[in-house]
């Protein structure tokens, strides 16, 4: 009962606050790194972000929820409220990474840290490069799932993906307040969307699968390469996207239009195609984690899929 609760509240509040921004003109404008066409109101992830964490605040209080998780994912309330601010007033780099930097910290803080970073025949324990490490991987978390919220449904659909997927193979009802929490958003977001999500929703999205990422390798350090295969779509896509900037001597911080799903849309692929491409992508990805058991040769043959995988938007639509 608690999840259709939540559900409706996603959803309505998502749709007054589409009316809102629409009588305040507060819309994304059209420009040339755009996606969409015609102005469409953003802020979708405000709803997101309020019923996730009325969610979060259930499993606390009905002891349904482990207490260093609950802390670590309510300290993502700090990178919402200054991205709400972000998607109003456009704040600047530093201060985003200032942000950025303190939830990182503050999540590895109610964690306990990162305690160990596996490769199968070595593991890292050291805790200072442990936490170097993770405290990064956070910061990079947090924007490539910004990075990659750029068309209708693809953001949405990709955590619903992952809460799911955390469900069936570490369960968790957290997971399913996520994924309620982001339907009732993505019913105004699907297709020819009415709303776009805004950095409110995706940076903590991008928050969140760091921290389960973290938390469930503390439990088995395996794990970490688990979400790391699953949430590959993302992190491929946007790593190798900087590398080959990087390459091409581009100015990181400049805007563009060359990861693999906005190159897909100029080859003339709708953006539900490209949604569903990706949700075709992510299955392929949940069934070699669930089907092969060595976790380092389920990475290669998921590092193989993604690698044919840009191959064929390469083919699409070159990277220039």
């Amino acid at each position: 009962m608690i999840y259709l609760i939540l559900f409706l509240i996603s959803f309505s509040l998502t749709y007054f606050i589409k009316n809102y921004m629409i009588k305040k003109s507060l819309v994304a404008t059209v420009n040339e790194r755009s996606s969409h066409t015609v102005p469409t109101p953003h802020g979708g992830g405000i709803a997101l972000a309020i019923t996730w964490f009325i969610g979060l605040f259930y499993l606390f209080i009905t002891n349904q929820i482990e207490q260093n998780l609950f802390y670590a994912l309510l300290f993502g309330a700090v990178i919402s409220i200054v991205s709400f601010f972000d998607d109003i007033y456009e704040l600047s780099p530093k201060i985003r990474l200032i942000a950025q930097s303190i939830v990182a910290i503050g999540g590895l803080y109610f964690l306990g840290g990162f305690d160990t970073l596996t490769f199968g025949i070595f593991d890292i324990q050291n805790p200072i490069f442990t936490n170097i490490f993770a405290f990064f991987m956070i910061i990079w978390f947090i924007n490539l799932y910004n990075f990659l919220d750029g068309i209708n449904g693809y953001a949405g659909s990709e955590a619903i993906f992952l809460a799911l997927a955390g469900f069936i193979l570490f369960s968790g009802n957290h997971f399913l307040v996520l994924a309620v929490a982001v339907l009732g958003f993505l019913f105004w977001n699907w297709n020819k969307a009415k709303i776009f999500m805004g950095d409110v929703g995706s940076t903590l999205l991008g928050y969140n699968i760091a921290i389960f990422t973290i938390y469930y390798a503390n439990e088995q350090a395996s794990n970490f390469w688990i979400w790391i295969i699953l949430f590959g779509v993302y992190w491929f896509d946007a790593t190798l996207t900087l590398i080959r900037r990087k390459l091409n001597k581009e100015k990181l911080s400049q805007a563009h239009k060359k990861h693999g799903y906005q190159r897909l849309t100029q080859a003339g692929w709708s953006h539900y195609k490209v949604t569903n491409y990706s949700i075709g992508l992510n299955m392929i990805l949940f069934f070699i984690v669930y089907f092969v058991s060595n976790i380092f040769i389920a990475f290669i043959l998921a590092l193989l899929v993604l690698a044919l995988s840009m191959k064929f938007v390469d083919n699409k639509k070159a990277f220039e």
